[in-house]
């Protein structure tokens, strides 16, 4: 009886856990990413301290071996990453972009978290962020993704980052922030797409909408923001653009017969309807949506 209760207790005291992996680098001086990961860093720190008595946050960083160095002594260094784009093929740029499945493999084997978030090294958390992802777990959602806010463009320094988060911001229609069960990840898709290029949002987005039970995309919160207003920022090389929609595809053609846009939002609207909202939306491939549209009346007819 007394060993049932002390394993009752243990049960009830382990906190929920989360492992949160981001790609810390040392960006050109002149880039807007110095501030931006600055930001980005310090919101994750703080946003883990506000849950730590109800939630175990563990911060993982991906790096090369040249970028160890920045890594802050409250993030846990992964794995070096060991290879780029630029091992993938011949290119007229030098951008040593990484690739997706390298990131999130660090984050799976090198943790035991119940849940794995990627987020993009540009997005800011508010101090509310993983109490409000315990809360959509807790509704059900095994998978999901936080829409950004974006802010002005005037901050100019980390000490601002109180003033940030009273920015209500405006809406933006990207994934940049990525949440879901571990369980999920071996059955994922990812081909070699890499980070920092389109893409890579439309390949684990369409993971998720495929292997999850309960997936969900936040559009309105106000729990990530990024510096700047604009909705897409100058465009990557077409070489490599090109590069990443070839590995798109080739990550859908693995996972072809479980790919189900009733699943996506807007799924369940009417053809025309949810067709014009996916066409104007950079994350829903309109060419991917008329491909299953024929394999989407069959199964309705079937179930």
């Amino acid at each position: 009886m007394k060993t049932c209760i002390l394993a009752f207790e243990f049960n009830y005291l382990q906190l929920p856990s989360f492992a949160h992996i981001i790609n810390i680098f040392c960006p050109p001086p002149d880039s807007d990413l110095v501030l931006a990961q600055e930001v980005t860093i310090e919101s994750m720190v703080r946003a883990k301290e506000q849950a730590s008595s109800t939630i175990e946050v563990d911060l993982l960083s991906c790096q090369t071996e040249k970028d160890r160095p920045l890594i802050p002594e409250s993030f846990r260094a992964t794995q070096d990453l060991n290879r780029s784009v630029l091992n993938k093929g011949l290119f007229k740029k030098q951008l040593e972009l990484p690739i997706l499945r390298d990131i999130l493999d660090r984050l799976y084997n090198e943790s035991e978290a119940e849940y794995l978030i990627f987020t993009n090294v540009d997005i800011g958390l508010q101090p509310d962020f993983y109490l409000q992802v315990k809360q959509f777990i807790d509704a059900g959602h095994d998978a999901f993704m936080i829409n950004r806010r974006r802010i002005p463009a005037s901050y100019d320094s980390v000490q601002q980052l109180d003033e940030m988060y009273k920015e209500k911001g405006l809406k933006h229609p990207g994934f940049d922030c990525f949440v879901f069960h571990r369980n999920l990840y071996k059955k994922f898709s990812l081909a070699e797409v890499v980070i920092g290029v389109p893409f890579i949002e439309i390949t684990l987005s369409q993971n998720l909408f495929c292997f999850a039970k309960n997936p969900k995309v936040y559009t309105d919160e106000h729990l990530t923001f990024h510096i700047g207003l604009e909705i897409f920022k100058k465009r990557a090389p077409k070489e490599f653009w090109l590069y990443n929609q070839k590995e798109f595809w080739k990550a859908m053609q693995n996972i072809w017969n479980h790919l189900d846009s009733r699943k996506w939002p807007h799924g369940n609207e009417f053809i025309l309807i949810r067709l014009l909202r996916w066409g104007l939306h950079p994350c829903f491939p309109i060419r991917l949506a008329l491909k299953l549209e024929p394999r989407r009346w069959l199964r309705q007819t079937s179930d």
